[in-house]
């Protein structure tokens, strides 16, 4: 293995929608996990992770509409807040690599994860792409739509999805 190249498996992760931040979702930290489980082992000079956190901007722009803004200050202040949410979810994986000594990247695009991750896919051209579900039947599918699913479909390189386990579907299956 000497001199070859590093696979590079780039991890779509997300924030929990429970827990709120700085939490990893439940189907982000499977999907970290089963990685290094199942494909890293211990082999941690053979791989490189990329991670990779798409922000949703919200359709009007305001996230909170507890929140006073009297001056552009204020709106600076909101996007900087989003950015470190960002900044705080990445800062887990990274941590986590760098105890196990596994190289990393990560980096985080707005727009929809769909399109985001597939663009990236395309950009950074990883050998695998890694993506958490939820696992949702089609009645909550309709409804929410994949990532997963459109990740299978039109990503331009492999891609595993990993389902959450049984005991880790909160009571709600859409939350994550």
């Amino acid at each position: 293995m000497e001199g070859a190249e590093a696979t590079r498996i780039m991890i779509g992760v997300n924030e929990s929608t429970i827990k709120g931040y700085p939490h990893a979702s439940i189907s982000s930290r499977g999907a970290f996990d089963w990685a290094l489980q199942k494909i890293v082992r211990s082999n941690t000079s053979g791989f490189k992770l990329l991670f990779l956190h798409v922000q949703v901007p919200d359709e009007d722009g305001f996230d909170d509409m507890d929140s006073l803004y009297a001056s552009p200050e204020d709106f600076k202040n909101m996007k900087y807040r989003d950015r470190t949410r960002g900044l705080h979810l990445l800062e887990y994986f990274v941590n986590r690599c760098h105890e196990i000594g596994v190289a990393c990247e990560a980096w985080i695009k707005k727009g929809d994860p769909k399109e985001v991750i597939c663009h990236e896919v395309k950009r950074v051209q990883p050998d695998l792409l890694v993506v958490g579900s939820r696992g949702l039947g089609p009645f909550q599918r309709v409804f929410v739509g994949t990532v997963s699913e459109f990740c299978q479909k039109h990503a331009e390189c492999p891609v595993i999805s990993i389902k959450r386990r049984a005991d880790e579907t909160p009571q709600d299956p859409v939350d994550d």
